[in-house]
């Protein structure tokens, strides 16, 4: 695929990029000529993954943080002048029945997966109808639309999110700023690596997933956010190929 004419040089944030999704899907956006802005917490892992992607701007700043959300979107528009694309794809997940869903965890992955995400949006926005639309994309999850013991927690922020980007979509279409959400589905990345579990919990999850089809992988995933950009549908699935 080649949609260079489409985003040469468009200026485009994708958060959680160090790692999985983000990182295969700006290598991606690089390779088509975009200016990818990196965003995660880690200096370090920024700095390593900027130096293999042409073209790439890092920028430290944890999710959770509101005041790093202000201070990453002023900073990419001090910078830059404009904002084309957000894809918020910085997520955690947290597997544990109903009953012991520790409230402490899943108030970190609602500050994470759904806050961080609105926030970033809310300081975008204005950015760009300044400049006469734009696109974000927002990663969610086919767990969002399916019914999985022990994924209550990470599931139902993935459906919060759903619920405010379609709204979203409604109600920003008329400053031509189109919201999109893409559904991974099992995809082979380091996500569990980060996972909110017990062991038992972790024994069981892994028992689950072994009975599921191949999993995607995250160049896969990137390729369909990719599309996504191009397509400007409202709602996107990945399945396994």
């Amino acid at each position: 695929m080649n949609n260079q004419n489409t985003l040469q040089n468009k200026v485009i944030i994708v958060t959680g990029a160090t790692q999985g999704i983000g990182l295969a899907t700006s290598h991606l956006l690089s390779k088509e000529g975009a200016i990818v802005v990196l965003v995660a917490r880690t200096e370090k892992d920024l700095n390593d993954a900027s130096a293999k992607i042409p073209n790439s701007f890092p920028i430290t700043a944890d999710m959770r943080d509101i005041v790093a959300i202000k201070k990453m979107i002023q900073e990419v528009v001090s910078k830059f002048g404009r904002i084309d694309i957000l894809i918020n794809n910085a997520a955690q997940g947290l597997n544990a029945s109903v009953e012991t869903i520790d409230i402490a965890d899943f108030r970190k992955i609602i500050d994470l997966n759904v806050v961080g995400t609105l926030a970033a949006m809310q300081e975008v926005i204005p950015v760009m109808r300044s400049r006469g639309g734009g696109q974000i994309i927002n990663i969610s999850s086919v767990a969002s639309k399916e019914i999985i013991p022990y994924m209550s927690a990470y599931a139902s922020t993935k459906y919060a999110l759903n619920c405010i980007s379609l709204t979203a979509r409604e109600e920003l279409k008329k400053d031509n700023i189109l919201v999109s959400l893409v559904h991974p589905d099992l995809t082979d990345t380091n996500f569990g690596s980060n996972l909110i579990a017990d062991d038992e919990t972790k024994k069981v999850m892994a028992a689950f997933f072994a009975e599921l089809p191949p999993t995607d992988s995250a160049e896969i995933v990137a390729k369909r956010i990719l599309e996504t950009i191009i397509s400007k549908e409202a709602e996107v699935y990945v399945r396994a190929e």
